[in-house]
């Protein structure tokens, strides 16, 4: 069986352990929050280091990718350096693939037709390649990055803006300490309504769902999410703000999805790879060996028929 565990900086009460089979091989997948605590965190690293397959780093990004460009959180780098003998991965290496093909899959399968939405990253410098999808499809994009990650009242509405943002500020954010940027532990479980407008503006709400959830408005009426990874009460949560529809970029394990990590430490697995030597074309075959699409979840009756 091939064991695969995600780390994480975030909540421990979204802890969860599937077991299924992936082309064959059974697969036992499990999911550890450190609620924040850096200590706990690599003192985990540290056990399983050597006894898994591979090891996701959730709740944090070790790289953030913008136009071709990989920047480190040294942060996070620290955090992972006695790792010496399992891959450990963070889902960037993956997620510039998927979710730019998950855009392109949504409109191929006829949910949504890109040209009539308004959409708003919440965060897009964590990922790019979504970013660009919607800026090239999308009637009209919001970037919420200085509105959300640094509290500055700048709407980005085009992706060269978006690009010139990340070459000024990635080489500096990357320097922080990582809870600076982004929440951790029990914050990931407040909900602190910010820059509501841009939420009742837009027709579709896409990326990071910790930032998605801290951030949004009781009033989700008729909205679409697109987001990564959630878990039932997650679910519960966006129904009862009134949303539509819920996409997801990730499959779905036990009635729930892992986060990009955990489907990049499967892919690590499976392949026996080195992940600096997985290219965006080695991951395109890998999710077609592996049939993965688009989760859809209508949140109201009726929205799909």
């Amino acid at each position: 069986m091939k064991h695969v565990v995600s780390v994480s900086l975030g909540s421990s009460k979204r802890d969860k352990i599937a077991e299924t089979e992936i082309l064959g091989v059974p697969f036992r997948i499990e999911r550890r929050g450190t609620d924040g605590d850096k200590n706990r965190f690599r003192q985990i690293l540290s056990e399983l280091d050597g006894k898994v397959d591979a090891i996701g780093l959730g709740g944090c990004d070790l790289y953030l990718w913008a136009q071709g460009r990989r920047y480190t959180f040294r942060d996070v780098q620290r955090l992972i350096a006695h790792v010496k003998h399992t891959p450990v991965v963070d889902g960037s290496g993956l997620k510039n693939t998927l979710e730019r093909w998950a855009v392109e899959r949504i409109e191929q399968k006829g949910i949504l037709d890109w040209s009539e939405q308004n959409v708003l990253l919440v965060s897009a410098l964590d990922r790019f390649g979504m970013a660009e999808a919607l800026a090239e499809r999308a009637r009209a994009t919001v970037f919420g990055d200085a509105l959300f990650a640094l509290g500055v009242p700048l709407p980005i509405r085009n992706i060269r803006m978006l690009a010139r943002l990340a070459r000024l500020v990635l080489p500096v954010v990357v320097r922080l300490p990582f809870e600076w940027v982004y929440p951790v532990g029990e914050k990931q479980e407040r909900n602190t309504p910010r820059w509501e407008r841009y939420f009742r503006w837009a027709d579709v709400i896409a990326g990071d769902w910790h930032y998605i959830r801290r951030y949004a408005p009781s009033n989700l009426k008729g909205k679409v999410i697109l987001t990564n990874t959630v878990r039932q009460a997650d679910i519960e949560f966006l129904r009862e703000r009134g949303a539509d529809l819920l996409l997801t970029t990730t499959p779905v394990f036990n009635g729930e999805t892992f986060a990009t990590n955990v489907l990049e430490a499967v892919i690590v697995a499976l392949s026996g790879a080195s992940p600096e030597d997985l290219r965006e074309s080695d991951y395109h075959l890998w999710l077609s060996r592996l049939g993965w699409d688009v989760g859809v979840v209508a949140l109201t009756p009726g929205v799909l028929t």
